[in-house]
């Protein structure tokens, strides 16, 4: 029989027949049928349900599992099937049919039954496709992707300054956090000092007074006209028409992001999330005054100290100034030293006798 210690919970028919037929020579040769099953290491009580079944030639074990007391009946997958044939283009989803059914008083079943049958049939529930409302608009040919070239600017609130607007400007290249403005409006006045206060701070402001003589069409894309791109949202101080003329005098060239997309934003949304996120007492002060101070200390330790993974782990002043690149080929060298070190060390390791501990 192949069998060796307990007798397992499923044997095919052939061999409980032996079994059987086994235990009952033992019985006529004058064996207990207990001491024959123990023997045999079975269940006295299975080898009876066995001899049951034996009498009435269904020794084959039935298959595992079986159907549900509450299945669906072959009409109520039917219905579902017809309803998805006749909703499916306005339910479009199993939860709406499963309600569709009981409210016309066709089918009820639960939404978890109407996504069973369907997925039976091959029947899939889509929703519409929906049309994109625009298109990113791509970045200026002569973008050259270098620090002071593309800047991105967006206005901000602290949750117990209430009424006060943070608006902050940063480099989308190296990630430097340029300059802060804490103010009562959001206008395109707040904005104009924002920009003017960081174009003082980057050396910019002198390239713009020797274009004041020489007014330009920003918006002809030409690689010798624009000092640098601004990127913002649609906000209202953002798109106004002084923003615009402020924008032209500096020869800076304005790019929007699409409604509705935060993601365009990206950069500056990530400097908030870190702001708030790595200093919370930020959310705490209430007096302008104090958080613009704060604000200020906070911007020197982004810009100097913390490393940021954007940019390949170094500080957005390293990135700024132009030290990054040199900063991580130094680390990959560091690195294939470290590695070789490791290595030679373990190869000597490795090749010093051993001990005699004989």
């Amino acid at each position: 029989m192949g069998l060796s210690g307990a007798i397992p919970r499923r044997v095919d028919a052939a061999t409980k027949t032996i079994l059987l037929d086994l235990i009952g020579r033992a019985v006529k040769e004058g064996w207990e049928h207990r001491r024959v099953c123990k023997l045999l290491e079975l269940k006295e009580s299975r080898a009876f349900r066995w001899l049951c079944r034996w009498q009435l030639g269904r020794l084959d074990d039935l298959p595992a599992g079986g159907g549900a007391v509450h299945g669906l009946l072959d009409d109520e997958a039917a219905e579902i099937v017809a309803l998805f044939d006749e909703w499916s283009e306005i339910d479009r989803s199993h939860r709406k049919l499963a309600h569709r059914g009981s409210y016309l008083g066709r089918v009820w079943v639960s939404p978890a039954s109407v996504r069973r049958v369907l997925a039976a049939h091959g029947l899939v529930l889509r929703a519409p496709k929906r049309k994109g409302t625009s298109a990113k608009t791509p970045w200026p040919d002569w973008c050259t992707y270098r620090p002071n070239e593309m800047w991105i600017y967006d206005t901000t609130h602290f949750t117990a300054t209430k009424g006060i607007s943070v608006s902050v400007v940063e480099d989308m290249i190296s990630r430097k956090w340029i300059d802060t403005i804490v103010s009562a409006e959001e206008t395109s006045t707040q904005i104009q000092v924002l920009f003017t206060n960081a174009l003082e701070r980057e050396g910019l402001l002198a390239a713009v007074e020797a274009r004041l003589d020489d007014p330009i069409d920003i918006t002809v894309d030409d690689d010798a006209r624009p000092i640098l791109l601004a990127v913002s949202d649609n906000g209202a101080q953002m798109t106004s028409g002084s923003t615009r003329e402020f924008m032209a005098l500096c020869a800076i060239a304005q790019h929007f992001g699409r409604p509705g997309t935060p993601t365009d934003q990206a950069w500056i949304e990530t400097l908030f999330g870190h702001v708030k996120g790595e200093f919370p007492h930020l959310d705490k002060i209430t007096d302008a005054a104090v958080l613009r101070a704060e604000l200020e200390i906070v911007r020197e330790h982004y810009n100097a100290v913390r490393l940021h993974a954007g940019i390949g782990y170094v500080t957005p002043n390293d990135e700024h100034e132009g030290r990054g690149a040199a900063i991580r080929a130094a680390r990959k060298q560091g690195l294939a030293e470290a590695r070789e070190r490791r290595i030679a060390y373990h190869r000597q390791q490795r090749n010093q006798p051993k001990p005699d501990t004989r």
